[in-house]
């Protein structure tokens, strides 16, 4: 008869890869999904009426939700695992908004932090399991620490996007391209001068964020705050329609199933 303790939870237990291939659909998701967090935070805050100390609430806990059910999962779910993302990316803006909001936290101040935070997670993540790598996401301590920096990223990245755009008053489309600059010289370091793998996936994860954020704003707003003025419903629909056909598509084709992943 098999122990009881073999089949209880185990942070260390090795389990099968829940993180996608890092392939063209997953940056295209990903910078949607980004835009959607944006969007959709100032939807329900403004559009809905719920305020943001409300939003905040039901959206965290919305997310908590959410990360059981994805760390629980027995294998890598297409739409669990973006619905989550989408539901952090949402999280994430609104702990920015609440500190620049509600606590008055200068943009520059919280991007500093949130960047010292990213920074401690990656250092302990590291010190912990002596790799950052998301093809190594086997175990469920792993998995733990890939949804923090996950957040932080996300965090980060509001404070920044907002930073650049609003309080530098570049405006939206300047913003966007600067990051997606920024995202390029990452490209380029990657393929030709063959920066590490790993450093090269969390820089340009992290500057999707700011990325997706900006572009959203453009498409958002009104065109007299500098935007295109699609508005927070249309930009979200629009988005969320192009997430649910790739994630779709993905999900009958299993072309983002990471072939790379350790074996568990």
């Amino acid at each position: 008869m098999q122990p009881l303790t073999s089949r209880l939870p185990d942070s260390t237990a090795r389990l099968l890869n829940k993180v996608p291939a890092v392939t063209l659909f997953f940056w295209i998701i990903k910078v949607m999904a980004t835009t959607v967090g944006e969007t959709g935070a100032d939807f329900l805050i403004f559009n809905v009426k719920l305020g943001l100390t409300t939003t905040s609430y039901l959206m965290g806990a919305i997310l908590l939700v959410a990360l059981a059910l994805q760390v629980t999962a027995r294998k890598y779910i297409p739409w669990l695992y973006w619905v989550t993302v989408v539901l952090i990316s949402i999280v994430g803006t609104l702990i920015t908004d609440n500190l620049t909001d509600h606590f008055g936290v200068r943009l520059e101040v919280s991007t500093l932090v949130f960047g010292i935070v990213l920074a401690a997670t990656f250092a302990t993540w590291y010190a912990s399991e002596k790799t950052l790598s998301i093809h190594s996401i086997h175990t469920r301590r792993r998995e733990l620490f890939y949804w923090a920096a996950i957040l932080v990223t996300f965090a980060l990245g509001t404070a920044a996007g907002d930073l650049v755009g609003e309080r530098w008053a570049l405006g939206y489309l300047v913003s966007g391209l600067i990051f997606a600059g920024l995202i390029a010289a990452v490209a380029i370091a990657y393929y030709v001068f063959k920066i590490d793998e790993v450093w090269a996936f969390w820089l340009a994860y992290i500057l999707t964020r700011p990325l997706g954020a900006s572009f959203g704003d453009l498409l958002s707003q009104s065109r007299a705050h500098g935007g295109l003025g699609m508005g927070t419903i249309g930009t979200s629909v629009v988005f969320l329609a192009v997430i649910l056909v790739l994630v779709t598509y993905l999900t009958i084709s299993k072309r983002d199933v990471d072939r790379m992943a350790e074996p568990a």
